[in-house]
């Protein structure tokens, strides 16, 4: 008695597929439950495949192998393109599925465990049966000896004796495929890692750029200026000289601050004065006229940037002698020191010596006005002084020689003398009257003799009391004659005062010109130098990087910051 066989049941276990690519992972068969008595799958692979339907049915063998993950709405929610679908339904006709439509094509190929969407040929999948006919398509039919999937389109009556073939194991000496399945960490691994390598990619990018804009713009120029420092330039040879400017000592201590304000404090508005001098435009223009300054920078074995135009002018010419002729002057020392550079070290000699020249004839000129101006004052004082005390004195001379007197105060003070006598003797000859006339018998001659007397001093008294009075009266009077003389005798005394101030003051200027008095003192004289002094060539180069860098240094961080703010 020939029994029915127990139908074994598989689990199909399925997985979503990868993210972006629209595949479908491969379900896979599991190794049937031992709680329905089957045996085990073999050793050799735990991959089982599906039955696929024959050719004509459009749908799947049993309900327990499709998944609800894998029903035709999900498939739609997918988003596969026109493309993916068309090569889905063709790869379907190719493996002899029916296919209801394009989904249901995707749906049939994934649950026979193929992609779909690869380009390759994956028809190859499983191992057909011994003696298996290929079928009209020329694929083998790998399920030939399996008449019908449980629960599938063909589950109809058995006979006793049919035999149900099981899903096969790929066979050990067949290559079996990588599979296409990534895990979430693997997947997201690799995208950390193209994120890494688009970021060093990117990196390498930037300073390349960042490298190539160095090169153009700093490193460039700054071979351009060593070069021309290096090969290119004309030597210059610097000659040094220091000089100084201080005022007379022997009468340093005469004013008021004279002893305790320092030579070079004294002499600072000197210093300044003599600096800008030397580098303004009419010490050039008079080393041109003597030495020829011009004709000197204007040959043409010196090098463009340092020589001059044929026919320059003089601004231009200005510019060269600013930039050859340093001049710096220590307020602390009162030094002023001085560096010329030409092209020939005896032509910067030259040109030292002529300026030193220069500043010490500006010197004379400025210490010779300062007198000048000074003694001029002071003299213009005295001699109105001495007009004015002139002019009193001859006044007062005129005085007495237009009067009737040349001393009308004498004659006055004779008058009032006179007066004073006579009264005296009246005054006695009374007194000497009174003493006869108090006499009991008076002698009558004497004390007529006294009355006569006395009748004369009063008559000579009135005449004098007279004349008094004409001199006190008129314009022509003497006491109005005294009174000018003594007011013109006045006024000489005054011009006196003033003219001994004027003199003093005259003499104080006189001091004060001769401390006045400014030396120009050369500390160290202009030599030739026998080695050129410029151009520095390393500093110059290094200084051009360092100028070069912090421009382009501004530039980019002006352009970084107007960048953000426009993209902001």
């Amino acid at each position: 008695m020939t029994t029915k066989p127990k139908a074994r049941k598989f689990r199909i276990k399925r997985t979503p597929p990868a993210l972006g690519s629209g595949q479908a992972r491969r379900p896979e068969a599991v190794e049937p439950s031992e709680q329905d008595g089957a045996q085990p799958a073999s050793s050799t692979s735990r991959r089982a495949v599906p039955v696929p339907p024959s050719a004509g049915q459009g749908d799947v063998a049993t309900p327990r192998q499709v998944d609800s993950e894998n029903s035709i709405d999900a498939i739609r929610q997918e988003g596969l393109t026109g493309r993916q679908l068309r090569m889905a339904r063709r790869v379907a006709q190719r493996h002899n599925l029916a296919p209801t439509s394009d989904f249901d094509a995707v749906r049939l190929l994934r649950a026979q465990g193929i992609d779909p969407f690869q380009r390759s040929n994956m028809l190859e999948l499983v191992v057909p049966q011994a003696g298996a006919e290929p079928h009209e398509g020329g694929a083998p039919d790998a399920f030939a000896g399996l008449a019908a999937a449980p629960g599938g389109a063909g589950a109809g009556s058995r006979d006793a004796g049919e035999k149900v073939q099981l899903p096969q194991t790929v066979p050990v000496r067949r290559q079996q495929l990588p599979s296409t399945e990534i895990s979430p960490a693997d997947r997201r691994a690799t995208e950390i890692q193209n994120m890494q390598m688009d970021i060093r990619r990117r990196r390498r990018k930037k300073m390349g750029l960042l490298l190539v804009r160095l090169a153009f713009f700093v490193m460039l120029p700054t071979f351009f200026a060593g070069y021309y420092f290096y090969v290119i330039a004309t030597p210059m040879y610097a000659t040094k000289s220091e000089f100084l400017i201080i005022q007379n000592e022997g009468s340093g201590g005469t004013g008021p601050l004279g002893g305790l304000l320092p030579t070079q404090f004294a002499t600072n508005s000197d210093s300044i004065a003599v600096q800008g001098f030397l580098q303004s435009k009419d010490a050039m223009l008079r080393l041109d006229r003597d030495v020829g300054f011009k004709s000197h920078f204007i040959q043409d074995w010196i090098d463009p940037i340092q020589r001059l135009s044929p026919d320059p002018t003089n601004e231009e010419a200005y510019k060269t002698f600013k930039k050859n002729i340093k001049i710096g002057y220590d307020p602390t020392e009162g030094m002023i020191r001085m560096e010329v550079a030409a092209a020939d070290p005896e032509v910067a000699a030259d040109f030292s010596r002529q300026l030193i020249s220069y500043a010490e004839e500006r010197v004379n000129n400025l210490s010779q006005q300062k007198r000048e101006d000074q003694m001029k004052d002071a003299r213009e004082g005295f001699e109105r002084a001495d007009e004015e005390r002139r002019s009193a004195q001859e006044a007062l001379v005129r005085l007495q020689i237009d009067g009737s007197t040349l001393d009308p105060e004498n004659v006055i003070a004779s008058y009032r003398t006179q007066i004073s006598n006579i009264e005296t003797q009246i005054i006695e000859k009374e007194i000497e009257l009174a003493s006869l006339l108090n006499n009991a018998r008076p002698n009558q001659s004497r004390v007529d003799g006294a009355r006569g007397t006395l009748d004369i001093l009063n008559t000579q008294l009135d005449i004098l009391n007279d004349k008094m009075t004409d001199v006190s009266k008129g314009e022509n009077s003497l006491a109005e004659l005294a009174a000018r003389i003594q007011i013109a005798q006045a006024d000489l005394a005054a011009r006196d005062m003033m003219m001994q101030s004027a003199l003093q003051q005259m003499e104080q200027a006189r001091v004060e010109a001769t401390r006045q008095v400014r030396y120009l003192t050369v500390a160290v004289e202009p030599i030739a130098s026998q080695e050129p002094s410029f151009p520095r060539s390393f500093e110059n180069t290094i200084l051009a990087f360092l100028v070069f860098a912090g421009i382009y240094l501004m530039i980019s961080i002006t352009a970084s910051i107007l960048r953000e703010q426009v993209t902001s």
